[in-house]
């Protein structure tokens, strides 16, 4: 066996390739398939509601922020003796109260 026959025999064991080699990965040199783009879209999706989420948690944590306040102050009340408890749960529930949010034309 000459060195040319030698080198020959190792170029083509040594082929790392794989399936690149001849008509690509898809072995039909035709390409990727055509449902290909749902994969990002459906990542993008994924990442857009978590985004979603937390904003709009937040906004609900900022828009309770004052109510708690005032319950925690008219709790504080309470507990001092400032007030009686059919004041507190009269004044508890006007704060829970959801406003009305018609406006009159």
């Amino acid at each position: 066996m000459s060195i040319n026959e030698t080198m020959a025999t190792i170029a083509v064991a040594s082929d790392d390739w794989g399936p690149w080699r001849d008509n690509g990965p898809w072995h039909d040199g035709g390409g990727p398939p055509a449902f290909w783009p749902i994969f990002p879209i459906l990542w993008f999706l994924v990442i857009a509601a978590i985004i979603t989420a937390v904003v709009l948690l937040g906004r609900k944590r900022v828009a309770e922020g004052p109510r708690r306040a005032g319950e925690a102050r008219l709790a504080e009340r309470y507990a001092a003796g400032e007030i009686d408890e059919n004041e507190y749960r009269a004044r508890r529930d006007v704060l829970r109260e959801k406003p009305n949010r018609s406006r009159d034309a």
